[in-house]
């Protein structure tokens, strides 16, 4: 019997931490990455968006909803993405830029090379 209530206690308690820490996620998850330091894809990515295009792919410049919340909470149509070319991938490959706001203005810039799991904040 109290194998069980251990057992059982042990079970909630884990749960308990394991969705914390999944609910902290966001925000807190985001690393910083220098514009200089982007690869040189992501760098000409960033000029076409501040410029306004033309843009290579026709979903670049497409509403970004953040279902996987790492980014900022904020209203839909407030993110907007951007393909960063991947050299020798046959698709549009994991690599974008998703902005914050108005595009070419805002200077809200996130980077993600693994299909939004992560982002870092491009500082400028």
């Amino acid at each position: 019997m109290i194998a069980k209530f251990l057992k059982t206690w042990t079970f909630l308690v884990l749960a308990f931490f394991l969705s914390a820490n999944a609910l902290a996620r966001g925000h807190e998850q985001l690393g910083v990455i220098a514009a200089k330091d982007l690869p040189k894809e992501a760098r000409q990515t960033l000029v076409l968006i501040k410029q306004g295009g033309p843009f290579p792919y026709p979903k670049d410049g497409s509403v970004f909803r953040n279902y996987e919340g790492v980014l900022p909470k904020q209203k839909r149509g407030y993110y907007h993405e951007f393909t960063v070319k991947t050299p020798g991938a046959r698709n549009r490959g994991a690599r974008r830029i998703v902005t914050g706001g108005d595009p070419a203005t805002s200077g809200e810039y996130y980077y993600t090379d693994d299909h939004y799991a992560t982002f870092r904040r491009i500082k400028e």
